[in-house]
């Protein structure tokens, strides 16, 4: 679905745990307006004895608005570039063998170029195959029962598609709020939120919350899990740079007939209200509420929209800490680390621009 053309590869240089790939996106960091951004991931697993597995999410190439530009690695182990069955989220997986000997570790250095999204990305039309695949359920996004029934309840009488969706986008705004307590970026059992009438969370609930009910409503309609990687002009919440290991947050994208995928964010929303302390009615939070309808400030790198994923190679029983993959995930002869804790998982990530 959301998959680039790679013009060089070094599989021979993966088994040596050196690796490197430049993909066909490069031309975009010198398009005006782009910015470029440098992401290095380091992981150690210094007290896994034997075999282990770790899977790291890699940037996407998508809509016009980012390219992945470069990638590179130096591993102790046996690192390559592996794709999930179904969404075709790309990954680098690397292995390490019951005998190997010392700590085990990994480097990896992306490259990515964006631009800041303002309206519906237009000129990339929709198959009716890639209609139906990005409407139907998951196991986490259900598009029946309640949560068809209050995308319908929440619709009214709207019959044109924005208006359809923005009644869809303003409820959720007005209806959930963001809490600090949830663990990671939340967990996005849309179903679970709705029968509990606990519409609380992060981005991963909340921003879930906004695809499920466009899915229940006929939209096509996704997740878009990434990482924040530059300061904001908007909030300062809503940026990160530097150490940017809990930076992780999701987004939502919509299709729009004769128009497009339009970019949401209505947990950033929610976000800025509580950490900037500001009144939801108030003219900062209403203007935000407008920007993130149909905008993304790309101060922040996507990496893939696969919900409910099963990491490739992993064997049977094996999934991430959660339905999505925004975090490193390993597994050792010791069982799997908390993705939440870099401090004992022992994985750092950092960025910087290189170019605006």
């Amino acid at each position: 679905m959301q998959r680039r053309d790679i013009l060089t590869s070094a599989g021979a240089l993966a088994l040596l745990g050196v690796g490197s790939r430049v993909s066909g996106a490069e031309a975009a960091t010198v398009m005006p307006g782009w910015r470029e951004f440098e992401i290095t991931t380091r992981v150690t697993l210094e007290e896994a004895p034997g075999a282990a597995q770790l899977w790291l999410p890699l940037a996407q190439t998508a809509g016009g608005y980012q390219a992945a530009t470069a990638l590179r690695w130096q591993s102790s182990g046996a690192s390559t570039v592996v794709r999930d069955d179904r969404y075709g989220a790309e990954i680098l997986k690397t292995t390490w063998e019951p005998a190997a000997a010392g700590p085990k570790t990994i480097e990896v250095v992306q490259r990515v170029a964006a631009c800041d999204r303002q309206g519906a990305t237009t000129g990339m039309p929709m198959t009716v195959a890639e209609r139906g695949f990005w409407r139907q359920a998951t196991e986490s996004v259900p598009t029946d029962g309640i949560v068809r029934d209050t995308a319908l309840r929440v619709i009214g009488d709207r019959t044109a598609p924005r208006e359809k969706l923005r009644a869809l986008y303003d409820w959720v705004v007005d209806n959930t709020s963001r809490d600090p307590e949830v663990p990671g970026c939340g967990f996005g059992d849309v179903r679970s939120m709705l029968e509990s009438g606990n519409l609380s969370g992060k981005c991963a609930d909340i921003n879930g919350l906004m695809t499920g009910l466009a899915r229940a409503a006929g939209f096509a309609a996704r997740d878009v899990y990434g990482i924040r990687v530059a300061p904001s002009t908007q909030f300062r919440t809503l940026g990160a740079s530097g150490d940017i290991s809990k930076a992780q947050h999701c987004r939502t994208e919509v299709f729009l007939e004769e128009e497009g995928w339009l970019p949401l964010d209505p947990a950033d929303v929610r976000k800025v209200v509580l950490e900037h302390r500001l009144p939801l009615d108030g003219a900062e939070v209403r203007a935000l509420r407008e920007r993130l309808f149909g905008g993304w400030e790309m101060n922040w790198v996507g990496y893939n929209s696969a919900m409910d994923i099963e990491l490739p190679g992993a064997g049977a029983g094996r999934k991430p800490n959660f339905a999505f993959l925004m975090y490193p995930c390993a597994f050792t002869a010791a069982g799997q680390p908390d993705c939440l804790r870099p401090d004992q998982f022992r994985y750092e990530i950092n960025a910087r621009e290189i170019s605006a």
